[in-house]
């Protein structure tokens, strides 16, 4: 089992305004439609994102920088993403 996995938690999880590279994205969990958009929305491996903005009351969607775009997710779909936290920068 490839080692960065096990050092990585889920999109959902993340704390906020911290940098991650997703690490892997569970496919099947997503029906086909998510799929798609996630490609099309430029979501892979290796890419960079980072929380901005959680829903109040732990329902509702996920604000996510990747690149220069800002995209709310579902946080089942958030769920299905896993990320490796980046250390902090050193100011």
């Amino acid at each position: 089992m490839d080692t960065r996995l096990d050092r990585s938690v889920s999109l959902e999880t993340l704390p906020r305004k911290q940098h991650a590279i997703v690490a892997a994205i569970e496919w099947a969990r997503l029906a086909g439609p998510e799929a798609r958009r996630l490609r099309e929305l430029g979501f892979d491996e290796g890419v960079d994102v980072e929380v901005l903005h959680r829903a109040t009351l732990g329902q509702g969607p996920i604000a996510c920088r990747i690149g220069r775009m800002t995209v709310a997710l579902r946080r089942a779909v958030a769920g299905a993403i896993q990320v490796l936290p980046m250390p902090a920068a050193a100011e």
